[in-house]
């Protein structure tokens, strides 16, 4: 049996997707593939890494019995949201030191489960749509701000050894936009090729 954690906010948790999000159509395609995967969506909407750090360790230990031998893969999607720019506060949600120090932390706790981690790379925004954002007009999402967080993210797992699945860079150079719903959430055609990505990773590095 192997199993799969998939940590991350809204966009991990599948939100603007009538079919689930990219998580739920991963568990589809290796439920259609083989019953031998079990993929649990851990992704809840608002998330930074700072609320990821205080549920993570909880949240694995529940799913991954330590006396198994089971297969483990544990998947992070985080970071859009702290990237945020806060109006009131002028500044950032999350600073970018703190940022790197979580991202780290994170990795730290997932190698005390098991040694496949990937991160996911951060998907870019339309700044016309989220400067600021229609839900909440002290909130902000600029593609200068996500970039520099993706790339603390790639930096981070380069350091550690860990994989790196690239969105950002791939996306930015297309027309992107038409894959977002609200100017930051993926929309159904986002959230499909979401999938895809991470699944060829999963296939190229025989995972799946």
């Amino acid at each position: 049996m192997t199993r799969i954690l998939v940590f991350g906010a809204s966009i991990t948790y599948g939100a603007w997707d009538r079919e689930g999000g990219w998580v739920q159509r991963l568990r589809k395609f290796l439920d259609e593939k083989t019953l031998t995967f079990r993929i649990y969506n851990l992704g809840i909407t608002g998330n930074t890494t700072k609320e990821l750090l205080e549920r993570f360790e909880f949240e694995a230990k529940q799913r991954f019995k330590l006396k198994e031998r089971d297969d483990r893969i544990i998947i992070f999607s985080i970071g859009i949201n702290d990237s945020q720019f806060v109006i009131s506060k002028n500044d950032l949600r999350t600073k970018p030191e703190k940022f790197t120090e979580n991202i780290q932390k994170l990795i730290g706790l997932a190698k005390k489960f098991n040694s496949k981690i990937a991160f996911l790379g951060l998907t870019p925004v339309d700044e016309l749509k989220t400067t600021p954002t229609s839900w909440d007009r002290d909130k902000t999402y600029k593609n200068e701000n996500v970039r520099k967080y993706n790339e603390i993210i790639k930096s981070v797992c380069k350091e550690n050894n860990i994989s790196f699945i690239e969105i950002f860079e791939k996306w930015i150079k297309s027309d992107y936009k038409k894959l977002l719903e609200d100017g930051l959430h993926p929309n159904s055609e986002g959230h499909q090729k979401i999938f895809e990505i991470v699944k060829d990773f999963l296939i190229q590095n025989k995972i799946i």
